[in-house]
């Protein structure tokens, strides 16, 4: 007995002076606190699914996005669209000469002219875009290969470009500006449209080229370095993209609010498309007056400057234009998705009310019927 108690006090003293003990020697508990989050007694809300709560809200999901498909639906389907493929890959198009002869190092672009009739009007504001298939713009290199201290008018970056812009970093031992894969790929095709009145006269439709690309790009992502009505002088010692006809101060030189690295049709192009096929607005038709639609139905002439190749990665080219809405551009997808999810949540609701009507008052005593 002597020496069991003595090993306690003695065992007692070890615990005491080891490390983790309280001043007073008393042992350090590694328990959690007791206290609600720690101990895990926080009120929750545990929801008992029976069919009474289930049917009702299967229902009320059907019954509000059916409609709400429906409408999206409608609505997209009365966005007027027209779609015309100007590649020139086929002997019968106006464009094969262009497309079989093309070359960068021609002087002088090849034009061609497609003709096409409108069946209905179009009322409102018309959008004209542009449309390449099969062009990977989502590419993960391809995307990198830019630089955007130089877009935003950096004067060091335009003569220091990023190394992320190479093998279109530099030219002649100059920098390139604009610099990188995306820009030195800039869609140049030039788009004019005519239409024909029934007595056989040609007038040009205005095409509006300001307004096009996003405000935040226009005036925040995207600067010119220096004072814009003397961008030669800006971009003095640097050298246009390998693929570009004409250096970056000369994309409008008539409008210094339209050009350089704030030139709205270099802007909509540098945002690349998350899609191998895809659009992107090239012009705007104003409407003039409510007395008559933007565009007639009738005869029209688009007359192309071919200057975009496509053969080399088996792409398309080709002109869409199109009116809006109040969801945008044509584009059903969203009303199917409503109203498919809508009809799989009423059709599912009206399955369990019939296996609930024919099965929910069973006999859930345990004894077995005789």
């Amino acid at each position: 007995m002597m020496a069991s108690s003595y090993n306690a006090k003695e065992e007692d003293g070890h615990h005491s002076g080891a490390p983790g003990h309280g001043v007073a020697g008393t042992v350090k508990s590694k328990k959690p606190d007791n206290t609600a989050f720690k101990q895990q007694r926080l009120p929750a809300w545990q929801p008992i699914l029976t069919a009474g709560t289930v049917l009702p809200a299967f229902f009320v999901i059907g019954l509000i996005f059916i409609p709400i498909g429906i409408g999206l639906f409608v609505t997209s389907n009365n966005i007027k669209e027209f779609e015309i493929d100007y590649t020139g890959l086929d002997m019968s198009s106006p464009c094969y000469n262009c497309s079989q002869s093309f070359s960068w190092n021609n002087t002088k672009p090849c034009t061609c002219s497609v003709h096409f009739n409108l069946d209905q009007p179009f009322e409102s504001n018309v959008f004209m875009y542009y449309g390449l298939s099969n062009f990977y713009q989502n590419h993960r290199r391809y995307v990198k290969s830019r630089d955007d201290s130089q877009l935003n008018g950096n004067k060091k970056s335009l003569q220091d470009p990023s190394k992320e812009c190479e093998p279109y970093r530099t030219s002649d031992s100059k920098p390139i500006a604009p610099c990188g894969a995306i820009a030195n790929s800039l869609f140049n095709d030039t788009l004019d449209l005519f239409y024909i009145d029934p007595n056989g006269t040609k007038t040009p439709i205005p095409l509006v080229k300001k307004g096009i690309a996003w405000w935040t790009d226009k005036h925040v992502k995207f600067r010119n370095p220096g004072v814009n009505d003397n961008l030669t002088a800006v971009f003095q010692g640097t050298n246009k993209p390998v693929n570009w006809r004409k250096p970056v101060y000369e994309l409008d030189p008539e409008d210094h609010e339209n050009n350089g690295f704030i030139n709205e049709d270099f802007i909509v192009w540098m945002r690349t498309a998350a899609l191998p096929t895809f659009r992107k607005l090239y012009r705007i038709i104003q409407k003039k007056n409510n007395m008559t639609p933007t565009l007639p139905r009738g005869e029209y002439i688009m007359e192309v400057t071919y200057n975009y190749p496509v053969r080399s990665f088996e792409g398309r080219k080709r002109m869409i234009l199109s009116t809006i809405s109040w969801m945008g551009g044509k584009n059903p997808f969203l009303g199917i998705a409503y109203i498919t999810v809508g009809s799989v949540c009423f059709f599912l609701g009206v399955v369990l009310l019939i296996i609930h009507h024919k099965y929910g008052n069973r006999n859930n005593s345990p004894d077995i019927p005789n």
